[in-house]
């Protein structure tokens, strides 16, 4: 007979009320299990036999198809640095030309935040994940409805990002379907965003002379041109590419401005498989990847260097009825495989994950989201954009789905991290301590406390409670406990980055609709 080693109370009890201790304590940023910018790149869902195939087919497309539509100041910019005008209206692409560019295009990207400790370093395989979209529905969780998104829930949506720590930067979500004339829509859409949120911020500009009006907005929120130009808190999402293989001129217009304003662009191709690109994962791959290396060819002939994220952003149709299906497992291989293109070529990356088509945030709206999430994050994807919030494939919007996304982002971030293992780690000492002189289990050891923070991470607004417990608390629901914190964040949060002087001045010289 084998006498069980008593576990003393008082040990028991010091070890928990440790723990306790311990997690209550503020950690510093170094310290946290999951942040920003953590190594992605273990997944590879091409082999290197595909990998290599689809790069060959990037430059045969370049080469010998081409985009049509350049805007006329474009095919100057393109065809100055070597590209080929055609007779049938089409610009081709030598591959010396795409190689060259890809040499020497920006390969280290900071992303700045209005405050630098949310500055964003997109290099190698450093993941960050936020949010985006042109959702033009609220999702109304207590009504189980859709609404048309306002103005102001944009703004509310920034300000629930700035108090989320796994939500790294905040791209317009929604459409403010109470602003009409598009020029007021662009300037009042950034002013909200820059207004409830200090993490880096993206937004779209409809028309190129809208432009220098968001500019001159934005100098005079960071102090001076020169402090934008220095510290760029936002980047343009374009659009510069209609597919299958054609530029946008209006939104090429737009990028030219941008550019010569000194802000960073996301070069954004949104192909959808069947529809407007090849139903096949790999041609939808390769045609996506050869539409954003075209725009890297268009903004480097402008400025070389100039910081621009590859925005392979393929969607996928359910092919039974043409229908987006952002929630399918090819939309997470198409956006993984569009990963490992661009991290192979070294450049910065971006593409969307988390676009459930689930409605409502429930149990569909779940594994479609920490399904998609996980493997653009596993595959070193370093902005992955539309990860948290989204329902209905991108026609919705959902705030508590924000504070439930959440959480999924950092389980999601913790299996990017994946696993340290060293001396310490392996814990053989550890184990000679309880097995051979302890009590026979790990709890109260200070290595299980010196770990309890730095390796595990611990939700907001999940459960985790026994069966017991979750009576005991009155049988808690996932959505009751989101919608409490986001009503506790947007009944107490104000957000005053901005100081009312400089709020003052943007308000006499710009057409500001939003009371904050």
């Amino acid at each position: 007979m084998i006498e069980k080693t008593p576990i003393p109370r008082s040990r028991r009890a010091g070890g928990r009320m440790a723990r306790k201790s311990l997690r209550a304590a503020p950690l510093a940023d170094e310290l946290r299990p999951v942040r920003a910018g953590l190594e992605g790149g273990r997944y590879k869902p091409l082999d290197e036999a595909g990998l290599n195939a689809v790069v060959e087919t990037v430059f045969q497309i370049l080469e010998e198809i081409g985009l049509s539509q350049a805007p006329e100041s474009g095919i100057a910019y393109m065809t100055a640095a070597g590209a080929i005008a055609g007779d049938d209206g089409r610009v081709r692409f030598p591959r010396a030309l795409v190689e060259d560019t890809i040499a020497n295009a920006a390969r280290t990207i900071t992303l700045h935040g209005q405050d630098p400790k949310y500055d964003l370093n997109l290099s190698g395989t450093k993941v960050h994940c936020g949010t985006a979209g042109a959702a033009v529905h609220l999702v109304d969780v207590a009504g189980k409805a859709y609404r048309e998104s306002y103005l102001k829930d944009i703004y509310d949506a920034a300000r629930i990002v700035e108090n989320m720590d796994n939500i790294h930067f905040f791209q317009r979500p929604m459409v403010a379907r109470d602003v009409e004339d598009p020029l007021d829509l662009d300037i009042n859409t950034l002013y909200a965003c820059v207004a409830g949120t200090r993490k880096h911020v993206g937004v779209s500009f409809t028309e190129g002379e809208f432009v220098p009006e968001a500019l001159s907005m934005l100098h005079k929120i960071a102090g001076s041109e020169e402090a934008f130009r220095a510290r760029p808190f936002v980047s343009n999402s374009n659009c510069f590419v209609v597919p299958p293989l054609r530029f946008a001129t209006e939104s090429c217009l737009v990028m030219e401005e941008v550019v010569k304003g000194g802000m960073p662009v996301l070069l954004l191709s949104a192909g959808q498989a069947g529809a407007t690109a090849p139903a096949s994962i790999a041609g939808a791959v390769a045609q996506a990847v050869s539409e954003v290396l075209a725009g890297l060819v268009y903004v480097n002939a402008m400025v070389p260097g100039h910081p621009a994220i590859c925005g392979t952003w393929p969607f996928v149709s359910d092919l039974r009825t043409g229908a987006m299906s952002g929630g399918s497992g090819e939309q997470a291989l198409l956006t993984a495989a569009c990963a490992q293109v661009i991290n192979s070529f070294g450049l910065p990356s971006g593409s969307a994950a988390g676009m459930a088509d689930a409605k409502m945030p429930d149990a569909q709206s779940g594994y479609e989201k920490g399904s998609t999430v996980a493997m653009a994050g596993l595959s070193g994807l370093n902005m992955v954009y539309e990860s948290v919030g989204m329902h209905a494939s991108l026609l919705g919007f959902c705030m508590e789905s924000l504070i439930i996304d959440n959480d999924m982002l950092g389980q999601v971030m913790r299996c990017v991290r994946g696993i340290e293992v060293n001396e310490t780690t392996l814990s053989v000492q550890t184990m000679k301590d309880v097995c051979i002189d302890g009590p026979g289990h790990y709890l109260g050891h200070t290595a299980t406390i010196s770990v309890m923070q730095t390796e595990y991470v611990y939700p907001d607004v999940a459960d985790r409670s026994s069966p017991k417990e979750w009576e005991e608390l009155g049988k808690p629901v996932l959505l009751d406990k989101a919608t409490a914190r986001k009503e506790a964040i947007l009944s107490s949060f104000k957000p005053d980055h901005i100081s009312a002087e400089v709020d003052a001045a943007v308000r006499s010289n710009h057409k500001i609709l939003l009371e904050t």
